[in-house]
């Protein structure tokens, strides 16, 4: 299905938690075609993402009470029951990094700096500080939304070397991202409908995350134990290698990121532009891992 479907009315569902049940037992160090690059250019959500939907999740509490809309109040305790299942289960992969040698106790330790102090709530922050931290999410959700119908469309992983349980757990993750993508926008336009607030905190956090993504796979590359005897010119990613990998279709290329950033510039934004609700319950319905939970 082209990622051009857009939602409509019709698309509202009733946003709930799913359990899933990954094994990740099997899971190689490089599980996208055999390419390290390619792989540890997704192993960076594991590391950025468990503390950042914790973030997600403790501002949506904080809002809460503050929320009068019961349909909005009722996808936004949706929303936060999602995020935190995405939190635990790429902690899980955590693990298994850890197994093959790489240390990702630095690299998490500063995520937990950054979302749990630099970007978290302080006793003399008043609504403000929260509507803030909102909008900040709302241009985060607009970029998963984006990544999520990016994996949900991108056949290029099914004709290489992909885990299948690594590849479930992006597709399940990017189906949630598609099915709640206008939670945090209508929570943001609760408080302040102003697109100025839109537009500031997106060019505020989507370049900051870009930086943390590239800076997260310089230090996975460093420290891939398969590596270590390669010279460190080498071990370095470059913009070329990662064309090379983006060429393949492995990965979303620079022009769909800067393409997707212009789209929530556009005074008609809304998030339901992005991916199809219909594609992301059929793939819900389908994932081996919520199907084995559920089993």
């Amino acid at each position: 299905m082209s990622s051009t479907e857009q939602a409509g009315p019709s698309d509202k569902v009733v946003l709930r938690p799913r359990n899933v049940a990954f094994d990740w037992g099997s899971l190689p160090l490089h599980y996208v075609d055999g390419d390290p690059l390619a792989t540890h250019l997704f192993n960076v959500m594991h590391l950025l993402l468990p503390e950042g939907e914790e973030w997600f999740v403790r501002t949506f509490k904080e809002a809460l009470p503050l929320i009068h809309d019961e349909q909005l109040r009722d996808d936004v305790i949706g929303f936060i029951g999602q995020e935190a299942v995405h939190a635990q289960a790429h902690t899980q992969v955590l693990d298994q990094l850890t197994a093959y040698g790489i240390d990702v106790t630095p690299y998490a330790l500063q995520m937990q700096f950054l979302f749990g102090r630099a970007l978290g709530n302080r006793t003399h922050h008043g609504q403000n500080s929260l509507v803030e931290r909102v909008a900040l999410i709302a241009a985060v959700e607009h970029l998963t939304a984006f990544l999520g119908d990016w994996v949900l469309n991108a056949d290029a992983l099914d004709d290489v070397e992909f885990d299948p349980t690594m590849l479930d757990l992006l597709r399940w993750h990017g189906a949630e991202e598609v099915e709640h993508r206008c939670v945090a926008y209508e929570v943001m336009r609760y408080f302040d409908v102003r697109p100025a607030r839109r537009i500031r905190t997106y060019l505020v956090i989507a370049p900051a995350l870009m930086w943390f993504w590239a800076r997260g796979v310089r230090y996975l590359m460093s420290q891939d134990p398969s590596l270590q005897n390669v010279p460190v010119k080498k071990r370095r990613p470059s913009f070329r290698r990662y064309r090379r990998v983006t060429a393949k279709g492995l990965f979303p290329g620079p022009m769909l990121i800067v393409r997707a950033s212009l789209r929530y510039f556009r005074s008609d934004y809304h998030p339901s532009q992005e991916g199809s609700t219909e594609q992301a319950e059929r793939y819900l319905a389908s994932s081996p891992a919520a199907r084995a939970a559920a089993g």
